[in-house]
């Protein structure tokens, strides 16, 4: 059995996704606003409309990690089997939800466009023991099943139901970074790289190649949540860039 790891993973699921019908915006966002509360995503994984695949997904990744936050598939339609794979995933039944059939209910008995038709109360089903989670834009919720929280795909839909899902969360300190660019390629600097990564193991660092005004350049990332430590990181990166010919140019914290 895995060890679990200080984290948090995103899972994707749709074939839009995969198949590039749709483009996946919402693991970047994630990703961001995690960083900004001090929790870092450890893994992201994007998944098929087919429940072994999902159930597989969602067991590997909740055991491993501490939260999980999935996107997709809890619409009206045929393919929105979210829901229920979360609930075979965790053993539980899954069932209308009467309080959020009573506002669904309610909200589109107010809108002319159709009802409150057999489709949309698909979106009613909620998995046993699950608490909810807020959605202030079209009702229709998303839900917490263990530490797996289950949002909507919809871009505007889930970063609105994140802010429900904050004050359910065991924050860090904020994860921030620093950038020390070149106009070198990856391959001039990789092996000083290299042995600044075994000096300081604690710090995640990344090269990125870019282009400037027609020259080309890489930029060396640092992260982390510890502003001195950084700090340190930072001009032991300009020195190294310095030993191989190059002019560093610091570009700050982001």
């Amino acid at each position: 059995m895995l060890s679990r790891t200080r984290g948090a993973a995103i899972l994707v699921i749709g074939d839009e996704i995969l198949s590039g019908r749709t483009q996946d915006t919402n693991t970047g966002y994630i990703a961001r606003w995690l960083g900004q509360i001090g929790i870092p995503v450890r893994e992201a994984r994007v998944v098929p409309d087919i429940e072994a695949e999902i159930v597989a997904a969602v067991r590997a990744l909740s055991g491993r990690y501490d939260y999980v936050f999935s996107t997709g598939g809890i619409g009206p339609t045929h393919d929105d089997i979210t829901a229920d794979c979360m609930a075979a995933a965790f053993g539980t039944g899954i069932d209308l939800h009467p309080g959020v059939f009573a506002a669904l209910s309610a909200r589109y008995a107010s809108m002319n466009i159709g009802g409150f038709n057999e489709a949309r109360q698909r979106m009613a089903r909620i998995p046993y023991g699950a608490s909810l989670i807020a959605n202030p834009l079209s009702a229709a919720p998303g839900f917490q099943l263990g530490n797996v929280f289950v949002m909507a795909g919809i871009p505007a839909v889930m970063q609105a139901m994140l802010e429900d899902v904050r004050r359910r969360l065991v924050a860090g300190r904020a994860l921030t970074a620093v950038t020390v660019s070149v106009f070198l390629g990856e391959g001039a600097i990789a092996a000083g790289l290299a042995a600044l990564q075994k000096t300081y193991p604690d710090v995640p660092l990344g090269s990125y190649p870019f282009s400037r005004d027609g020259r080309f350049g890489t930029s060396l990332v640092a992260r982390g949540n510890d502003t001195a430590r950084l700090a340190e990181v930072r001009e032991a990166l300009a020195t190294m860039v310095r030993a191989v010919g190059g002019e560093p140019l610091v570009e700050g914290a982001g």
